[in-house]
């Protein structure tokens, strides 16, 4: 037994709920109590947020249903503050929640606060709700066969535009980046790419960077003027700010510094995960993706209940093994990678890459459901001989 410990995990995104109901199934029977906050009692698909903005309807999960029969409670607020000291969390500025360890899983959101214009004029897919937003924006540039301007080529840039010019097909899509888009894939998934950007009548604009969003347009560093009749903002990421106010130790962009183990530097008892936490393996450090969040989920669940039972921890591996994007409904690209990110000679395109995406998309639903009964592994690759050294 384990005198009633208490663990609450704060997020309900893609790592925090796969760490809460793994580690119910992992500490069944021996008196831990686990609580999951999270501000939303919807479990958000963030992998299909792109879906949502382009005007298609998504099936809607409730978190008390993917945590039925787990014995997880369920507390709908937003964590407020956190005292390491007390070992509390402050939900919605009520009492005080007490932990013995605490989860850390609140993600990141898009930053719309480093180019001038942006927070005021550009949409994001920040969630259900602002996706939903440029959707009905959407339909009324389509209306009238305008122009959507999306700024930055990185996988969600590129799955957004290519998503809002199939679906709406009437408005003129502007793909703009500092870079062509696809630089992370090897040259037949970089061109299979290209091929799609042009079949769906995508104009790309590289070659500088955004300086300024305003209401009808765009300005790049190099003096040119992008119009557009709506803007969505797919570029640079920010962490809350909860783990950095509450004196828990942080890199530079508000990340948790972590141990090899995943665990808090300044607090051990405080476990970070998904794109929350600072990882550096041997061969360089995690990017934010469900590709690497699940398994630091699965693996912290792992950690926490073997340290319950006083059971030694080994330290966190992991190497990347695909990098999918979808480009519409009907096509994909698939490029298979080192464990380092760099792209492989192998990649898949067309319907089989859709249909492998579509698979990778659904799967984490499915994890959760099949993971309250048994250890629903994740990880395909640990990344051989490259992590075999311990995370930094």
């Amino acid at each position: 037994m384990t005198d009633g410990r208490h663990i609450v995990v704060l997020g309900a995104g893609y790592t925090g709920m796969f760490t809460a109901v793994r580690l119910a199934h992992r500490t069944r029977r021996t008196g831990v109590r686990i609580t999951l906050v999270n501000p939303s009692g919807r479990f958000v698909e963030r992998l299909r947020m792109h879906q949502v903005a382009a005007g298609q309807t998504l099936a809607e999960h409730r978190i008390t249903e993917l945590l039925a029969g787990t014995g997880v409670r369920f507390v709908e607020g937003t964590a407020t503050a956190i005292d390491p000291g007390s070992r509390t969390v402050t939900v919605d500025g009520t009492t005080p929640l007490g932990y013995d360890t605490l989860v850390y899983a609140l993600g990141s959101s898009t930053d719309t606060g480093r180019v001038p214009g942006a927070a005021e004029h550009a949409f994001t897919l920040n969630g259900v709700e602002a996706a939903g937003r440029f959707a009905a924006r959407l339909t009324e540039v389509a209306a009238v066969g305008g122009t959507v301007t999306v700024c930055g080529a990185g996988l969600t840039g590129i799955e957004a535009a290519t998503e809002i010019a199939e679906a709406r097909p009437a408005v003129r899509v502007t793909l703009i980046s500092p870079d062509e888009p696809g630089t992370t894939m090897g040259p037949r998934a970089r061109a299979h790419l290209r091929r799609a950007l042009d079949r769906l009548g995508i104009t790309v604009v590289t070659g500088a960077r955004v300086t300024k969003v305003l209401t009808d347009a765009v300005e790049l560093a190099d003096g040119r003027r992008v119009e557009g009749d709506a803007c969505l903002w797919t570029t640079g990421v920010k962490a809350p700010v909860l783990a950095a106010d509450a004196g828990i130790a942080t890199d530079e962009r508000g990340l948790i510094v972590v141990d090899g183990t995943l665990r808090s530097v300044s607090h051990p008892e405080i476990h970070a995960v998904g794109d929350a936490v600072a990882v550096r393996l041997a061969w360089g450090e995690l990017h934010g993706s469900c590709q690497s969040g699940l398994p630091t989920a699965q693996y912290t669940a792992d950690t926490v209940a073997r340290l319950l039972r006083a059971k030694p921890v080994k330290p966190f591996r992991f190497g990347y093994y695909h990098q999918p994007v979808s480009l519409g409904r009907r096509d994909a690209v698939i490029q298979f990678t080192r464990a380092d990110f760099t792209p492989r000679r192998q990649c898949l395109t067309g319907r089989a890459a859709a249909v492998y995406k579509e698979l990778v998309s659904g799967s984490p639903l499915k994890t959760y459901r099949l993971s309250r009964y048994v250890n629903v592994t994740t990880v395909v690759s640990k990344g051989g001989r490259a992590t075999r050294r311990p995370a930094v």
